[in-house]
């Protein structure tokens, strides 16, 4: 009678119930353990403002970081005159942005020296056409030089340091171009010609 008895009070309700909650319980606090200490290790939700790179040293940059944790990557290089080698030109996220712990910051960096194009062919296009372009390649329009021709406002030829240079040739950027364009000397007015007045004919 006592073994049967001592087996009905394990197996009652009460104690069912108590190891059933029991679990539950012990479980929720494990779940919620578990979600605060992910939160804690990705400081999910955090968000802070990105700060401004712009002029400091991207290499001091990429090899030491910041308290912030950001990884920094230089993604591109861009000649600037007045710009010392090196330093960041632009950055991506823009400063004042809200962004996470940890984001990748791409940065552009002044180019120590001008990188070096090939000159493209600005003949028999229009003076706006082949301003474009130039300015296009990181070129600079110096001069304007018109010449008498039928083509009006067509770039006859194309001069760099005084001398006609050639479709292909390697120049660098920044470098100042003249164009010799044409000017219908033709249809400009006389200006030694003056009118004469219909009441003195």
């Amino acid at each position: 009678m006592n073994k049967t008895s001592t087996k009905k009070r394990r197996l009652t309700p009460d104690k069912v119930g108590y190891h059933i909650l029991l679990a539950l319980v012990v479980t929720a606090v494990i779940f919620i353990l578990t979600i605060l200490f992910l939160r804690l290790f990705t400081r999910h939700g955090r968000e802070i403002e990105m700060p401004s790179y712009m002029g400091q040293s991207a290499e001091e940059l990429t090899q030491h970081g910041r308290s912030e944790g950001f990884v920094f990557v230089v993604s591109d290089e861009l000649y600037e005159n007045g710009a010392e080698p090196g330093t960041v030109l632009k950055q991506n996220p823009l400063p004042g942005e809200k962004v996470k712990h940890g984001r990748k910051v791409y940065l552009t960096v002044a180019a120590a020296e001008p990188p070096t194009i090939k000159m493209l062919e600005l003949r028999d296009l229009s003076l706006r056409q082949a301003q474009i372009m130039i300015e296009s390649q990181g070129l600079v329009l110096d001069r304007v030089i018109e010449k008498p021709s039928p083509y009006e406002n067509v770039v006859l030829e194309v001069l760099y340091k005084g001398h006609s240079i050639a479709q292909g040739t390697p120049i660098k950027q920044g470098e100042k171009i003249t164009l010799v364009v044409g000017k219908n000397i033709g249809d400009l007015p006389d200006s030694t010609q003056t009118e004469t007045p219909e009441n003195q004919i």
